[in-house]
């Protein structure tokens, strides 16, 4: 696995990134050497930030933790790297309807458990067009978060959305 490490106001020692580097080797089973991993360390008032980012073949695993001692982070930091590897694989072997493999675990002391969440609603509806105003308008009066509408002056199927700026976004659907 390939590490680049990043300082933001906190020196990194040499201690610490043979530490992370001798940890983060261990997750390389799951990926092999494709992997690469970006190790973020911040200094913050009296709190230490360690942000941990392994990116194998698109995907993208990310834990972000804070406290008073960087190499404490990197115990509370591994655990939740592992946790959501190893969720994504289990997801990945129920789509395939196989047994997953029980390799060992390095940081966690059992299986995450793993529940896809139901489709428990579907609504169907005919989408006309619309304007864009109009989709904000049907917002408003209908107090949703997002409005799907086919755009009268593209043609083309858009999201409208409520950010928390009290702005919107526009999605466009392409086909």
């Amino acid at each position: 696995m390939k590490i680049t490490f990043v300082e933001h106001k906190y020196k990194i020692a040499k201690r610490f990134k043979d530490v992370i580097s001798e940890k983060l080797a261990k997750l390389d089973k799951y990926f092999g050497e494709t992997a690469s991993a970006r190790v973020v360390c911040s200094k913050q008032n009296k709190n230490e930030k360690l942000e941990l980012t392994i990116t194998n073949k698109g995907v993208l695993y990310r834990s972000e933790v804070t406290s008073l001692n960087m190499y404490d982070n990197i115990d509370l930091a591994l655990p939740k790297l592992e946790k959501q590897i190893v969720r994504s694989r289990e997801k990945v072997t129920q789509k395939k309807r196989t047994a997953p493999k029980n390799m060992g675990f390095e940081f966690l002391d059992e299986m995450p458990e793993l529940k896809l969440p139901e489709i428990y609603k579907k609504k169907t509806f005919d989408l006309d067009p619309v304007m864009v105003e109009d989709a904000k308008d049907a917002i408003e009066r209908l107090g949703h978060n997002f409005y799907i509408f086919l755009n009268a002056e593209t043609g083309k199927v858009n999201v409208l959305y409520r950010r928390s700026e009290n702005g919107y976004g526009l999605i466009e659907v392409n086909f």
